[in-house]
């Protein structure tokens, strides 16, 4: 499991208020350094930026909204800034702040604060209201709540962006009687490197490690499609799942709800089918906060670590989408499969370079300050999901299809 915890109670980490530090950061070309190097991103092509100009020009508060596949997206709005000439707010996770002085230093000077994941944290978001409805920088949320290393696919959106952007919406009409603003951004990595040289190297290397000769004789789609069962099979023997009929999204939603419902019935009293990331975060807002105040005794902070760790696998399981690979079997789909069997295991993917990053920014929304009750969904994250949704599929083709 990943270091996303923090055992200390949580302090609201403040972004820098100068604009200096992050206009070094974008004009020197540090960030795109930084890309190269920790996230393999090589290259990149900033579209329909003028859009972010217009709403800039017409002094509009803009909330940006793009899709989360990869933990680059934060820094590669970075191209963006340059082209669109704007900097911007953010809100991260805490745990990412507690990582080191200097890459605290960084976030914050690129406009980041932190938020508890892990509660209620009305500081930031009243800290995020404040900031859109000042209209002083582009304000990103990311609807996902967390990245999914499925750049084709949108989890389900968390409703917390409608939130956020109609309270914000209010507070500008009371203040001006300005508007506030979403653009969608379509953030799509196109992998450009060699996809075959990638699937041998790390294949062989998961192979060897559940003790298995590497399968180089294997067509590559049977060989994912083996290793996947593989490793989904050793959690369900680990965790007592006997029934492994069905496809492996079967399984895998059957081993999700086995993980999670004695989960929700203790913590929750009830269990839920909603999407994974408000289960998640449902759960983890009644297990970890006596964890972090230290209010709990050694045998109950490890039966909590436990329930943790069973989250955070229930959450990785979620992660694989429906026949991603064999419905659209492109090098792209193939790579981000391959770095998710990598990080399930190690907690760590490879870099393995080439990418090139696209940056679409999609026409703006007008935020209503008024929900409209009736409606089964909010209105707003509705038109979010489908403008988001649309372009991804249009830009899935822009990656090469695997040949064998």
């Amino acid at each position: 499991m990943q270091n996303v915890f923090v055992e200390k109670p949580y302090k609201f980490v403040p972004p820098m208020n100068s604009t200096l530090p992050l206009k070094i950061i974008m004009y020197s070309g540090i960030f795109k350094r930084w890309l190269r190097k920790l996230e393999g991103v090589e290259s990149s092509e900033v579209r329909n930026a003028d859009k972010l100009r217009d709403s800039i020009a017409a002094g509009h508060s803009i909330v940006l909204a793009p899709n989360h596949a990869r933990t680059a997206d934060p820094m590669v709005l970075g191209f963006l800034g340059l082209e669109a000439k704007c900097t911007f707010y953010a809100m991260a996770s805490w745990h990412l702040f507690n990582q080191s002085w200097f890459y605290t230093t960084v976030m914050r000077s690129m406009g980041a604060f932190s938020v508890n994941r892990e509660g209620v944290d009305r500081q930031a978001i009243d800290t995020a209201i404040d900031f859109i409805a000042k209209g002083e920088r582009v304000f990103t949320l990311f609807p996902e709540g967390t990245t999914s290393r499925a750049n084709d696919k949108l989890m389900k959106l968390m409703d917390g962006t409608a939130f956020i952007a109609r309270a914000a919406a209010k507070k500008r009409m009371k203040r001006d009687g300005g508007k506030v603003v979403v653009h969608p951004l379509a953030i799509k990595y196109v992998f450009q490197g060699d996809i075959k040289k990638v699937c041998e190297e790390t294949l062989g290397e998961i192979e060897q490690r559940i003790s298995w000769r590497p399968q180089s004789e294997v067509p590559l789609f049977d060989r994912i499609q083996k290793l996947g069962n593989a490793l989904l099979k050793l959690k369900e023997l680990e965790y007592g799942a006997t029934d492994d009929s069905g496809s492996l999204t079967e399984r895998q939603q059957r081993l999700v709800n086995r993980l999670l419902h004695p989960l929700e019935t203790e913590w929750l009293g009830k269990t839920s089918e909603e999407g994974i990331q408000i289960r998640i975060k449902n759960l983890r807002m009644q297990i970890f906060p006596d964890i972090a105040r230290g209010e709990v005794d050694p045998t109950e902070k490890a039966r909590r670590w436990k329930h943790l760790e069973e989250t955070y696998l229930a959450q990785q399981l979620d992660g694989y989408p429906k026949d991603y690979v064999s419905e659209f079997p492109s090098e792209n789909r193939i790579l981000e499969t391959i770095e998710r069997f990598e990080e399930d295991l190690t907690d760590k993917a490879k870099i393995h370079g080439g990418l090139k990053v696209v940056l679409d920014v999609l026409d703006p929304i007008e935020v209503s300050t008024k929900r409209d009750r009736g409606a089964a969904e909010d209105p707003l994250m509705v038109e979010i999901r489908e403008s988001l949704q649309g372009k991804l599929d249009e830009l899935k083709h822009e990656s090469r299809m695997y040949t064998e």
